[in-house]
């Protein structure tokens, strides 16, 4: 099954360049990243505002179809933690949050690569999810099951 599987980068970045991009999402104010996401076709989007956007849209909705609508909102709501996920951007690929191996390997490669020769890039770190619900943590079940 671990053909099957699908990737997804994130990167964190320094305050000054998270701030940037949470307005500007195809790093079009900085040309060194702005290329790396045209090359990928890819976009950042900070995950404190994916968060933050799961919490609006399970409050208008109702949120018992929102199995993380309790954890986002504390996580948002925490201020130690919010300032750790302004910093942390998802990199998302042709409007998608999960994609390929080969295009999380390229990508994440790119990402390195500036961080490490460009330290105007204001990439601290670059990490590497899966899809294997073995790697991650999984939704809490419902309180009586």
């Amino acid at each position: 099954m671990q053909d099957g599987w699908q990737f997804q980068i994130r990167i964190t970045v320094s305050d000054e360049r998270a701030s940037a991009w949470r307005a500007d999402p195809e790093a079009k104010s900085y040309a060194p990243l702005h290329d790396v996401l045209s090359r990928h076709r890819a976009t950042l989007i900070c995950q404190f505002d994916a968060f933050a956007g799961y919490v609006k849209e399970a409050e208008e909705a109702g949120t018992q179809d929102y199995p993380l609508y309790e954890w986002t909102r504390q996580t948002i709501e925490n201020p130690e933690k919010k300032a750790k996920y302004l910093r942390s951007f998802t990199v998302y690929v042709d409007g998608e949050q999960v994609y390929a191996k080969e295009a999380a390997d390229s990508l994440e490669t790119a990402l390195a690569s500036l961080s490490e020769q460009d330290r105007e890039s204001g990439i601290e770190r670059v990490f590497r999810y899966d899809t294997n619900p073995a790697n991650n943590p999984q939704p809490p079940r419902a309180s009586g099951s």
